[in-house]
């Protein structure tokens, strides 16, 4: 079969494409991927690795792939193994970044919750003293029917404010985590960024801060970088996912090299949670996750 020069060319354009992307994703990954020069990526234990039905061998995993930390969702899932868990960590020196102390319910967007809210906070600062674990995701809850969104924020703020003089003894972070609507979690009450860092200022407490999960917010609001600028004073933890999909960077429609150099150019020097689930397996995600570092 003839093949005229365009053909040629277009032929060999595209195979050029196809050579730089997989580059763009995996390239020259270093044999430890999660060793990476500028951000420190935290696997999320719950997402990676999580065929391996040993949860304390997900850890070793994570560990052996040269990453500095972890982070794992409700700390009463893992009661039974905590005191494993912190020796582990401390055998392997890896940090556990995060965990959650409030999840989705009961919601803390309504005032009949406060005080279990305050509760729940006062014991899972023991758990993370236990962990060594300096940070702990709290969640704003669902809607709530004939409430108003005013209503259901003030709550929140409420229940931070009763719950901040707690975490400031401790020196444990509340870390706040807005969702999207769109995709993941239809009907959460808190979303965006507006909202979650009105809130935080309002609570005014340096144990009171966001976790700012980018791959919620660029499907609720974008403009990811100069959002990010706007309401640093109250990132306290960052996310990443890459959309669409909820898999690691380098899969999707983000380019986070140049969001994570934003953030580091911000002065975040914390962990980034890996809180995305690898779509071919934890050694290919784990060479996007380097090459998703900024250069």
């Amino acid at each position: 079969m003839l093949i005229n020069r365009r053909q040629a060319l277009l032929a060999g354009g595209l195979a050029t494409a196809a050579a730089a992307s997989t580059s763009l994703h995996a390239e020259d990954a270093p044999s430890l991927p999660g060793k990476t020069p500028h951000t420190k990526f935290a696997v999320n234990v719950e997402m990676w690795f999580n065929k391996e039905k040993d949860f304390l061998e997900r850890v070793r995993k994570s560990a052996a792939m040269g990453f500095p930390a972890i982070e794992f969702w409700d700390w009463k899932a893992k009661k039974n193994i905590l005191p494993q868990l912190a020796d582990l960590a401390g055998e392997l020196k890896i940090d556990i970044a995060q965990f959650t102390a409030w999840g989705f319910f009961p919601g803390m967007n309504t005032p009949k919750n406060k005080d279990k809210f305050v509760k729940a906070i006062e014991e899972a600062c023991g758990i993370a003293k236990q962990l060594r674990c300096p940070k702990m995701t709290v969640v704003g809850g669902q809607d709530i029917r004939d409430v108003s969104q005013a209503d259901m924020h003030r709550a929140i703020t409420d229940a931070l404010k009763a719950a901040a003089p707690i975490a400031e003894a401790h020196q444990v972070m509340m870390i706040l985590e807005p969702m999207n609507i769109r995709v993941d979690h239809k009907g959460h009450c808190l979303y965006g960024s507006e909202a979650p860092v009105r809130i935080c200022r309002e609570v005014n407490s340096p144990m009171v801060k966001l976790n700012w999960d980018l791959y919620h917010m660029h499907i609720t609001e974008g403009d990811l970088c100069r959002r990010l600028k706007e309401g640093f004073d109250q990132v306290g933890y960052l996310q990443v996912a890459d959309n669409p999909g909820r898999n690691e960077p380098g899969t999707g429609e983000i380019f986070y090299p140049r969001v994570l150099k934003e953030a580091w150019d911000l002065g975040y020097r914390g962990y980034v949670g890996l809180e995305c689930n690898p779509i071919e397996g934890e050694e290919i995600a784990a060479k996007r996750v380097a090459a998703a570092d900024w250069k």
